[in-house]
């Protein structure tokens, strides 16, 4: 397929377009096929450079320590090894999902209660601006999915909520921020995901819309992306029966080949339908909902067969790069499939001006310099403030107050974390321990009387979550017995219930007077919440999702 290198969205210059070309002709085959990779690089500083030598990928994606000073130091080494600039990726989402050295920002579903799209913008501009401070130059966000079931543990508070128009004007904003401060962005999951309450990492799921329901929502929104120019499309995991069957009412069980495998969706649909001119990356290819499919050794080169530019992260880089040459020397991947991607990787590269020499560079200085300055963390804690949100309170419980709450009782999940083993603890009961308060945080099989508290407060801390095919009030767990499980205690006590993530526990406890949502676990929202229920802030967001989960039982 022919790739105009002068137009949307890589808008290269002759210079650019023959630096291009140049470099991928001066590439052994080997090499070309492994420009294709974007490794997972999670280790230590040391293991990493080593990876990124003997491999040569056309990217990582960097799970950051702590350690700013450490994190430059990597990015320099690998600049200073690589002859093909590296593209640099992460997921940068907001709340747990930022750099851990820098400013504290809310997530998707977080900006989308505070619904002001320069609030947006300045957000994505300091993730952006420290993005770029560390070498971080490729984003897989904005994420433009639907929260339409609500079920859904993996789309959650990854979206920006379940109205399309409220999520085109976020997303738009974040690809804007992001690419105008060096970043490019990323649309996923397509063909669009939110209608399927499963998880591609454990299952291809399904969208399930007609092609007239898939127009208003999801084309909509990748269309409006295009237009703006969005640099890149994740492919993810996800079938589209209705266009397949489209093309072909008898395609059976191929209605549901995941679009990461699928050249009808990735090179039918959004490259001749929807007219896409960038690059195509897959979703994480160790993912069942991928795997699900076939043997590893067909659906690794089927994927960029089908149509993507990258593969994105591997078990065993060495193994799955042996499976693309063995691909081109049976004839089932053409080489000028691999020449097309190949192209688009340095395009990419070239459009962000990895290429130039006088490209800025990066340094321990410069990023200290811009990385959590107080500027961006003003910034970003008037945003904050603005997200928690009131659900109900159809008993007047907030704002607490010393006098009528003093002796509180707290039931905590704890802070639930994708890579993390156990919960860690949120900071709510120290923070209100500090404010005056006599907090007691509930031990399974401790005994609970109610004369003895003032006000029992449920803590509930779960984002989106990996390979967790749903999130609820597990209420046996968090007490730690049946009989635990079936006590209540707001019609005893004042009871209060607080989410720093999934916006859906109303389903689960309907009758609790005093509900709020917070969309994340951050420090930052934890402190904005005191304040809140405190009644030294005001509730100020407002629901980007039905709370009530289209039932009236969780309103009274």
């Amino acid at each position: 397929m022919a790739i105009d290198l002068y137009a949307s969205p890589f808008h290269l210059d002759n210079e650019a377009i023959a630096w291009v070309h140049t470099t991928r002709e001066a590439l052994m085959p080997r090499d070309k096929l492994a420009q294709l990779f974007v490794l997972l690089a999670r280790g230590e500083p040391d293991e990493v450079s080593e990876t990124v030598r003997s491999f040569k990928p056309g990217g990582i994606t960097r799970i950051y320590s702590d350690d700013l000073a450490a994190e430059i130091g990597l990015v320099q080494e690998l600049a200073e090894h690589s002859a093909i600039p590296l593209l640099v990726s992460a997921d940068l989402e907001g709340s747990r999902m930022s750099l851990p050295f820098g400013t504290s920002v809310p997530n998707p579903l977080g900006l989308a209660a505070v619904d002001d799209v320069e609030a947006t913008t300045a957000i994505s501009t300091i993730m952006a601006r420290e993005a770029s401070a560390v070498g971080l130059n490729w984003s897989f966000t904005p994420v433009i999915d639907i929260n339409a079931a609500w079920r859904s543990a993996i789309v959650g508070t990854r979206s920006f909520g379940s109205d399309a128009e409220k999520i085109e004007r976020h997303a738009l904003a974040q690809i804007a921020a992001f690419q105008a401060n060096g970043v490019a962005a990323t649309v996923k999951h397509w063909p669009g995901e939110g209608y399927d309450d499963r998880d591609q990492h454990l299952v291809t799921t399904v969208n399930p819309l007609d092609m007239a329901e898939w127009e208003e929502s999801f084309g909509r929104l990748y269309r409006k992306a295009i237009e703006a120019g969005v640099m890149s499309v994740m492919s993810a995991h996800i079938a589209f029966p209705a266009f397949v069957r489209a093309l072909d009412s008898e395609a059976g069980a191929e209605a549901f080949r995941p679009a990461s495998l699928s050249r009808i969706l990735n090179q039918d649909l959004l490259r001749r339908e929807m007219g896409f001119n960038g690059l195509i990356v897959s979703d994480a290819t160790p993912m069942a909902g991928m795997n699900d499919w076939g043997p590893r050794d067909e659906v690794l080169p089927e994927a960029v067969i089908a149509g993507c530019d990258v593969i994105l992260f591997s078990d065993d880089p060495n193994a799955d790069l042996m499976r693309l040459v063995k691909a081109v020397a049976d004839g089932r991947l053409s080489q000028e499939r691999v020449d097309e991607a190949v192209t688009r990787v340095l395009a990419l590269k070239a459009a962000l001006g990895l290429h130039k020499v006088e490209k800025p560079q990066v340094s321990l200085a410069a990023a200290q310099a811009v990385v959590g300055d107080q500027e961006s963390a003003n910034m970003a804690r008037g945003v904050t403030g603005r997200v928690p949100t009131l659900v109900k309170d159809v008993r007047g419980i907030v704002p607490l107050s010393l006098d009528k709450h003093r002796r509180v009782l707290v039931f905590s999940g704890g802070v639930v974390l994708p890579f993390v083993p156990a919960p860690l603890p949120l900071s709510v009961p120290d923070r209100l321990t500090a404010e005056g308060f006599e907090v007691t945080v509930y031990q399974p099989g401790m005994a609970v009387s109610p004369r003895d508290y003032d006000l029992v407060l449920y803590l509930f801390a779960e984002e989106t979550l990996l390979t967790r095919s749903r999130i609820f009030l597990d209420w046996h767990k968090l007490t730690g017995s049946v009989f635990g499980a079936m006590a209540r205690y707001w019609h005893d006590l004042p009871t209060l219930m607080i989410s720093f993530g999934w916006p859906y526990y109303l389903h689960d406890a309907p009758r609790v007077p005093a509900y709020v949502n917070a969309y994340g676990s951050s420090e930052a929202l934890q402190a904005a919440v005191v304040e809140a229920i405190l009644g030294r802030q005001e509730f100020a967001g407002t629901s980007p999702v039905d709370p009530f989960v289209g039932s009236e039982q969780g309103r009274y």
